[in-house]
């Protein structure tokens, strides 16, 4: 008569009072902890991974790092992705500025002489109280939110030379590679009415003083004296339309 052994075993991890009895009293080892799968984790969403240049143009540098892998199939996309991120890398590196700075005659050879060669800086001596100097002003600090990587700096005068000519006020110093590249002494220099762009058109007149990130560049300053031109141009038409409106009343 053949022997028979049933082994019956429970649902894995399942427990019996008398094994746990035995587990309280210390003669049973604690029971293995009941098996968990791994967490789910969903395939990448295709839907974020760029189709096109201009998906990618509008990715900032951490989002385009993080695609490096998903691009390994397209090789045309991949050459983009790094040709803009280099792009990107390379305009955080331009000095930003956006506003004119006030600075003392102690800061002068920091700020001014000591300025990175690649950086233009436009300094204006002045004094309160003289309106050609609120004038000015106006028009630069206009000027430096619009070109952010030219560099605009004010002094009083006699802080930055003892004993200088309230008549010369406002005075223009502009230095580049610590050196002064041309200096524009009153309003005159700026023509009969002193605008933004009028200040902007001298100081571009032979130097790309103010330019948009690329420094030195004769493309960026032709750029800018383009822009400035046209605005100067829709100023006039603007103020001849204002002052037909005004006579015609």
């Amino acid at each position: 008569m053949a022997d028979y052994h049933f082994v019956y075993k429970d649902v894995e991890g399942a427990s019996t009072q008398w094994d746990d009895i035995q587990r309280k009293l210390g003669n049973l080892p604690e029971k293995p902890p009941a098996f968990k799968p791994p967490p789910f984790t969903p395939a990448p969403d295709r839907d974020s991974i760029p189709k096109d240049k201009s998906s990618i143009d509008e990715k900032t540098e951490e989002e385009l790092e993080e695609l490096e892998d998903d691009l390994d199939d397209d090789r045309f996309l991949e050459e983009y992705r790094k040709k803009r991120l280099a792009e990107l890398r390379e305009e955080a590196k331009v000095v930003r500025f956006g506003s004119v700075i006030p600075i003392s005659g102690s800061d002068f050879v920091r700020e001014v002489s000591q300025a990175p060669p690649d950086v233009w800086v436009v300094v204006i001596l002045y004094k309160d109280g003289y309106p050609e100097c609120g004038v000015l002003m106006r028009c630069l600090e206009e000027l430096a939110t619009k070109y952010p990587a030219t560099k605009f700096v004010k002094i009083i005068s006699t802080d930055c030379i003892p004993n200088y000519p309230d008549h010369n006020l406002p005075t223009l110093l502009v230095y580049n590679n610590s050196a002064v590249k041309a200096n524009y002494v009153g309003l005159r220099s700026f023509g009969r009415r002193c605008t933004p762009e009028g200040v902007a058109l001298v100081l571009c007149q032979s130097d790309p003083v103010l330019n948009d990130g690329q420094t030195g560049s004769d493309a960026s300053r032709e750029t800018v004296m383009e822009g400035v031109r046209r605005k100067l141009i829709e100023r006039v038409v603007k103020q001849h339309e204002d002052d037909d409106g005004s006579s015609s009343d």
